[in-house]
């Protein structure tokens, strides 16, 4: 019975010992008296109890590595506090066993002063601006040395960039001095702007009334220019009547009436006048004289 009984306790160790399953997403290293046999994967797995052994296990997920922080210096001799986070993931298992004695401090290490050769190169205020093409470049340079320890390196994020507080006066002063120098170019393009709308406005203005004005003057001149017209057209027309109206039957001696009557009225006018000296004619029939040569004229004319 107790033979039995150690007989089935040794078979239940050789069943545990042979017997190996890998959850998801993992990977074990195998080694069969001391030398690597292989990797196991995922899944129900057979092993020689007491030759083959578990020596490494290997999670194969995305893993983030947080970067210690550390003082790094920039181009133009400026102190920045700098850290942050590193993702990478186990691609080869055997590799990641003896590749590196312990790749996740190699990894750190390296990403650290990969990060302070980058930053090295670039003046403070670049640091800031160009935070993408520091990570990638401290990616392809750990992912480069990475190759032979069985890992990729995904990424790596800047979480923290800290100058000293010196400094960040210094920037908070220039960030205020910037933006007010802003405000001032754009209250300055703003009267620029309302100097031009108003000069606008006021050249519009002339113009409208500069164009009225023509067209005013146009205007006064076609009405003088009618008026003109109207008063010749009955001028033309008084001519007309009066001359019809001498062919009439008696129109001579009305001329001559109308002739002697006028020259009647500017005798009179002559008289009334008192800086004027009056010579009357001594003999009276010089005024039919003018009357004569005055339908003589007429006479001429018709």
């Amino acid at each position: 019975m107790e033979i039995a009984v150690i007989l089935f306790v040794i078979a239940g160790i050789f069943v545990w010992q042979s017997i190996k399953v890998v959850p998801q997403q993992h990977a074990w290293v195998v080694e069969r008296l001391g030398k690597y046999n292989g990797t196991l994967t995922p899944g129900l797995n057979f092993l020689m109890p007491f030759i083959d052994k578990v020596a490494y296990k290997h999670v194969l997920k995305e893993i983030p590595l947080d970067i210690p922080s550390q003082v790094c210096i920039t181009r133009d001799n400026t102190q920045l506090q700098v850290d942050g986070i590193l993702y990478f993931q186990v691609t080869d298992a055997m590799r990641a066993s003896y590749g590196s004695s312990n790749y996740i401090t190699a990894i750190s290490q390296l990403a650290q002063t990969t990060l302070r050769s980058v930053i090295g190169k670039l003046e403070l205020d670049k640091t800031f601006e160009e935070r993408d093409i520091i990570n990638a470049q401290v990616v392809q340079a750990i992912d480069e040395a990475a190759l032979n320890w069985g890992v990729k390196v995904l990424r790596y994020e800047i979480k923290d960039l800290t100058p000293p507080k010196e400094i960040l006066h210094a920037m908070q002063q220039q960030i205020t001095a910037e933006r007010e120098k802003r405000a001032l170019i754009a209250a300055s393009e703003g009267r620029r702007q309302e100097q031009i709308n108003i000069a606008t406005g006021e050249r519009e203005a002339f113009i409208a009334r500069s164009e009225g004005e023509k067209q005013a003057a146009i205007n006064n001149a076609q009405g003088e220019a009618a008026a003109i017209l109207a008063v010749a057209q009955a001028n033309a027309e008084a001519i007309e009547r009066v001359a019809a109206a001498i062919r009439q039957p008696g129109g001579e001696q009305a001329v001559q009436l109308k002739v002697a009557e006028k020259a009647v009225e500017a005798y009179g006018r002559v008289a009334t006048d008192a800086t004027t000296t009056l010579i009357i004619p001594s003999n009276m029939t010089e005024v039919s004289a003018l009357v004569a040569s005055a339908m003589k004229m007429i006479q001429t004319n018709k």
